[in-house]
């Protein structure tokens, strides 16, 4: 873990314009290379520049049991794809030959072991990771029995004759019923464009699929890789063609699994460092930028995904915040009987989604109260959606005071949502839920200051810090808590000095967002750090006060 122990913190204007400038100057958003989408360019575009280098990371990017991928059931997705894209170079005839066939008589054997022995549930509940993992162990299973017939591929003869089974429960219905509609010329729903790959041959210039205006198709390298039939990758100007060359070569020849991340990236960003007080000086641009992009449903995270609750409300958060409220109307098209959704539809829940929407409808309600935003005829709509939303986190709380959530790997980033929001807009009720995340974040601290869920890390160790300090800022030093304070303390002592943006070693932090692979946005996490350091600045917190 990264640590700025010899400098004093600080989260001071410059640090924070920096982080804004960075938004100007990368507009579709800083985002962590994926081994899964890093793996599907290297089966699906061979002939994009830097298949070499793309092939040696996947190579290099190793666990020490020769799978890839974060711990538990986060390994099925990275691992399926690098090693159907080594069998597909092996297939190939693409050097390294020898290096390729030892990496997969290595990683073969383990999959062929641990996917029967797990369920469908044993997946990470992430996007079309059902989609992808039938997808691909198909693929292997089509690649060994191809290799089989030839003469030598250097695999061993047990692997080779050992296809891969599936997780119970995965039976690819749901694959076929996808893949059946696309052949038929049937316009997919725009999330399911996102894994467009899952649809094989399939996808090859499908007529009922178009890019957007920047080429991307779903928002993914590899479902625009996916989606070039010969004639368009051929041609240096097609969209989808400079699409996926300006991603590779913004991402050091691999690629992320999201991107453009614009209105999400900026959303998180803002929202974080206004509600923190960070944010000063926000340009115009980036606040209207925010603005435009709502619609009559709200905004989607990227071009080419469908609106979501989830980055309608935190654009509407951080308006609001910003001096520019909006009204939250918007989001009923999400509500359910029970909860609001990301998309209508959606097979899932998250806590975090509805911590936000709380937050949404809590800021808009307050703004109205004080005369900042006009007088709305559903006021009082918003008041029972305030209180219903309260009553949901808190009935979601686990039984040692945190929330986990769909979204994202840690219970950190869950537990900070819920937090910030009930503080703010929770009332009683949602003072005692936040008390009883306080207490989980004191106990679940590590030895060395830090937190996380497999390790201690800046990421998660940020949020904890706004868990213990996220009640108003004008608290101070005195009115929390001696074990509060030293807790704080001794976190801050493992987090990057806030003053050194570029020189904080983020390259090196572990990605725990949910997306079709785990994933880093960058300046979202950053901003966390920022955030981190300037509540315990507000209440005369510092590292060496252990």
């Amino acid at each position: 873990m990264t640590t700025g122990q010899e400098a004093r913190p600080d989260a001071g204007p410059a640090a924070a314009q920096d982080l804004l400038a960075g938004l100007l100057a990368r507009p579709w958003g800083q985002v962590s290379p994926s081994i899964y989408e890093t793996g599907r360019l290297v089966s699906l575009a061979p002939w994009l520049k830097g298949h070499d280098l793309r092939l040696r990371h996947l190579l290099d990017a190793r666990r020490p049991d020769g799978l890839w991928g974060a711990p538990e059931g986060y390994m099925v997705v990275p691992s399926l794809s690098a090693v159907e894209a080594l069998l597909k170079v092996l297939r190939d005839g693409g050097p390294p030959a020898e290096e390729l066939a030892g990496a997969l008589n290595r990683a073969l054997p383990v999959l062929a072991v641990r996917l029967p022995g797990m369920t469908a549930d044993a997946l990470p509940d992430m996007p079309a990771n059902d989609l992808i993992a039938s997808a691909l162990i198909d693929s292997i299973n089509d690649h060994l029995a191809a290799l089989r017939e030839l003469p030598s591929s250097g695999l061993d003869p047990a692997v080779l004759d050992a296809p891969l089974g599936r997780p119970k429960d995965l039976d690819g219905t749901r694959l076929a019923t996808i893949r059946a509609a696309l052949g038929a010329g049937i316009v997919l729903p725009e999330k399911v464009l996102h894994a467009l790959e899952v649809a094989g041959d399939l996808a090859r210039g499908a007529p009922a699929v178009r890019p957007g205006s920047l080429g991307a198709v779903g928002a993914s390298p590899a479902a625009t890789a996916a989606w070039l039939d010969e004639h368009a990758a051929s041609d240096p100007h097609h969209l989808a063609r400079v699409f996926l060359e300006t991603v590779v070569d913004d991402h050091a020849g691999l690629a992320p699994c999201g991107i453009p991340i614009t209105v999400f990236e900026r959303a998180w960003v803002l929202g974080i460092l206004a509600r923190t007080g960070v944010a000063t000086n926000v340009p115009a641009s980036l606040v209207q930028g925010l603005d435009d992009a709502l619609g009559p449903v709200g905004t989607p995270a990227a071009e080419g995904l469908p609106p979501d609750a989830d980055t309608t409300s935190a654009t509407l958060y951080a308006l609001g915040l910003l001096g520019v409220p909006r009204a939250p109307d918007m989001l009923w098209s999400y509500e359910t009987d029970t909860h609001f959704s990301t998309w209508p539809g959606e097979n899932g829940f998250s806590v975090t989604v509805n911590a936000h929407v709380l937050e949404a409808f809590g800021q808009y309600l307050q703004a109205v109260r004080r005369g900042e935003a006009p007088p709305a005829a559903a006021a009082g709509r918003y008041a029972a959606t305030v209180d219903k939303l309260v009553g949901l986190l808190c009935d979601r709380q686990e039984a040692d005071g945190s929330w986990t959530d769909r979204w994202h790997a840690s219970p950190y980033y869950a537990t900070m949502c819920c937090v910030v929001a009930l503080d703010r807009f929770g009332g009683e009720k949602g003072a005692r839920a936040v008390q009883r995340a306080r207490a989980w974040a004191l106990e679940s601290q590590r030895s060395d200051g830090s937190w996380g869920r497999w390790e201690g890390t800046v990421e998660e160790t940020a949020y904890a810090i706004q868990i213990l300090l996220s009640d108003t800022p004008d608290i101070t030093m005195w009115e929390a808590s001696a074990r509060i304070r030293e807790s704080v303390a001794a976190g801050c002592k493992m987090l990057p000095a806030a003053d050194r943006p570029d020189d904080d070693g983020a390259d090196e932090w572990p990605a725990l967002w949910h997306d079709k692979d785990l994933y880093l946005p960058v300046a979202i996490v950053r901003a966390s750090v920022l955030a981190a350091h300037r509540l315990a600045d507000q209440r005369g917190i510092r590292p060496d006060l252990r």
